[in-house]
């Protein structure tokens, strides 16, 4: 081979390398991002829970078994690392959640209380926030992820440590029934 060939083909993958790299760390940057509009999310739903239990106290003394169900979860969301373990951790609160509200049903002087249906709004409104910065997130792990896999990209993803990310799922019992939280 003669010099100049040699040199165009060096160039010519070396480029590769560069355009490769930038578009892994660009979809790499989006889906922290868009983890980070989950976990505002999540962080405000975290701040309503005590509120929205205290509420219900009040009324449902007599069901501490729940409230406790309750407490315990959030402290479990809320101190998950990765997003796996956020994802099965938030699937539990979603869970005792439910049970919180299926209280707060056998209460109808609850249920018109102003205190605790501003909360029920805020709660449903943070929620529905959650759900679009999940899709929102999942959407940039599937770029990501397609773009780790994908040949030839995927050896420059080998070669500079980028690693698939899991997407922030609800179970398929979840999925089917969300959180009720209008009465």
């Amino acid at each position: 081979m003669n010099m100049p060939i040699l040199l165009v083909v060096i160039v010519a993958v070396a480029a590769w390398a560069a355009i490769a790299y930038n578009r892994l760390v660009t979809l790499k940057n989006r889906t922290d991002e868009s983890w980070s509009d989950i976990d505002v999310q999540l962080k405000r739903r975290y701040d309503l829970i005590p509120n929205l239990v205290n509420t219900v106290k009040g009324y449902a003394a007599h069901e501490s078994g729940v409230f406790e169900k309750v407490t315990e979860a959030r402290t479990r969301a809320m101190a998950a690392g990765d997003a796996h373990a956020k994802m099965e951790a938030e699937n539990a609160l979603s869970g005792t959640l439910k049970s919180l509200f299926a209280v707060a049903e056998n209460y109808p002087e609850l249920k018109a209380n102003e205190n605790f249906l501003e909360l029920q709004r805020e709660l449903s409104d943070t929620e529905n926030k959650i759900q679009s910065a999940r899709r929102f997130y999942n959407a940039n792990v599937r770029d990501l992820d397609t773009m780790i896999e994908s040949f030839p990209t995927n050896i420059a993803a080998s070669m500079f440590s980028f690693r698939k990310r899991d997407f922030f799922e609800l179970e398929e019992e979840a999925a089917k029934k969300p959180v009720e939280v209008s009465f």
